[in-house]
């Protein structure tokens, strides 16, 4: 579907060319019905491969666990043609892999070895933080979706670290490879064992604190915004707490999140570019490694879905029945809450061109191109010195011109400013001022203690700004960075 072994030489190879590396997506916390390890479990499941995976036998009306499947209903699914059932944490086409079984650990780092020597050079980790299950299978809390709640029992179970130091031993340490798991449910004190500075386990961690802080009864369905105070209280958490101890991921977006242009910017014409910017300013001159999602760099937006045929991805449709089958949301509700947090705002094609369908493909793409693709596309982007696009490429070379923003401490200035995120980074005497308003209005803004009006010069700004003032006036969604040099 992909294309051949031979094109993904061939990738490896001209991305070496150009100073450029290959990371690969890891699922190994589940794989797919329609793989021969699955199906010959089907066939004889007492065998070596059932024990691939969680079986447990069927019992009349009972359950093995109360679990709520990530995608709506249980857990458990019947293994076809047999008295067994099988564990899917996510969805019935996704069984859940066995770790404590060793055959299954040795297959996944056979795998992994044999993909470094083809040459890729590190690995995204899916959902890497739940493949140790509490083999106790407690029964979770249950929730109004009359189903329990299995993250306690999922999430960093309790051989996790474990598989990781032997994954470590056995595949990472023996490449120079960059490693990041996607580690839902993980804390600041979890994350400085998965990412801590020894390299025993993994390089950095994603975690999610700051994504669902717009949560609402319903989860995910809603159409609020992030309350900046608790989001600057999230990432300020994260930034000071493995300090010196572990390292940050740094993102906004990801394919399993809407764009954060529309969710915490401002996707209007007038200032979607200068929003753009501001996001982009203050996460790139935190401390831990940038994530830029396709199109965030372009400045592309969500989608304006006008029914539940336009959507593909299967969280999204199946949260649409629950809800509005249930009467718990109205049809109208739910379709505004999708196009505000569905996944698939991330998902619809790379905007390329302003020719059909963006440029990216001749034939039928296999979900919506976002309509306003005509006025944002790479093509353009790369047309104007002042584009988003550009504006990216400043925010990363100055990340490899100055140690401060790589290394530097970090303290949040104004935590109560319901508009504006304000914070300083410190390294060997030099100072970093970094100023972002988010919201649409224009703020007063007086220079902090500690700060020399003659010794700081602008690093960078999403506004025309000369220099520095001791008081000054922030436009709508201005983001300014100052440097200070040491004495």
């Amino acid at each position: 579907r992909f294309g051949t072994m031979e094109d993904m030489e061939r990738l490896i190879a001209e991305a070496r060319k150009r100073n450029m590396y290959i990371l690969m997506d890891l699922v190994v916390n589940h794989c797919s019905d329609e793989h021969e390890w699955f199906q010959k479990a089907c066939q004889e499941p007492e065998g070596r491969y059932g024990n691939f995976f969680y079986l447990r036998d069927k019992k009349e009306g009972e359950l093995p666990t109360n679990w709520r499947s990530y995608f709506g209903g249980s857990v458990w699914e019947d293994l076809p043609a047999t008295d067994k059932q099988y564990l899917h944490v996510f969805h019935k086409k996704q069984p859940d892999l066995n770790w404590e079984n060793e055959r299954v650990r040795q297959a996944v780092f056979d795998m992994m070895d044999w993909w470094c020597q083809k040459g890729i050079d590190g690995f995204r980790m899916d959902v890497i933080s739940m493949i140790s299950k509490d083999p106790a299978y407690p029964d979770g809390v249950l929730k109004e979706t009359g189903f329990g709640d299995y993250g306690p029992y999922v999430y960093n179970g309790p051989r996790v670290h474990e598989y990781l130091q032997e994954m470590n031993q056995k595949v990472l340490s023996r490449y120079d490879l960059l490693t990041v798991g996607e580690c839902a449910g993980v804390t600041v004190e979890e994350a400085k064992r998965y990412a801590a500075l020894d390299g025993r386990e993994l390089n950095m961690v994603f975690q999610f604190e700051h994504m669902d802080l717009d949560g609402g009864e319903t989860f995910k369905w809603n159409d609020r915004k992030i309350d900046l105070t608790a989001l600057k209280q999230t990432l300020s958490k994260w930034q000071t707490q493995l300090h010196k101890k572990a390292w940050n991921s740094l993102y906004w977006c990801n394919h399993d999140q809407p764009r954060i242009l529309s969710r915490l910017g401002n996707d209007s014409d007038a200032y979607r570019e200068i929003s753009a910017k501001m996001l982009a300013t203050c996460l790139h001159m935190m401390q831990g490694t940038p994530y830029i999602y396709q199109g965030e760099e372009l400045g592309m937006t969500n989608v304006p879905f006008s029914s539940l045929q336009d959507f593909r991805d299967i969280e999204s449709i199946n949260a649409y029945h629950e809800y509005v089958e249930s009467g718990r949301i109205s049809g109208e509700d739910m379709m505004r809450y999708l196009r505000c947090k569905s996944r698939d705002n991330a998902r619809t094609p790379m905007q390329w061109t302003d020719r059909e369908n963006a440029g990216f493909t001749e034939g039928t793409p296999w979900i919506m191109v976002n309509p306003n693709y005509p006025k944002i596309n790479a093509e353009e982007q790369l047309s104007r010195k002042d584009s988003v696009f550009h504006y990216y490429q400043k925010l990363i070379r100055l990340r490899k011109e100055h140690e401060i923003i790589v290394y530097g401490s970090y303290t949040l200035l104004l935590p109560m400013d319901p508009a504006l995120y304000v914070y300083t980074r410190e390294l060997n005497g030099e100072k970093l001022l970094v100023i972002c308003n988010f919201s649409d209005q224009a703020k007063d803004f007086s220079l902090p203690d500690g700060f020399t009006l003659q010794k700081l010069k602008k690093l960078i700004g999403n506004y025309e700004r000369p220099t520095a003032e001791a008081s000054f006036m922030l436009r709508p969604y201005e983001a300014v960075v100052f440097l200070q040099a040491s004495e």
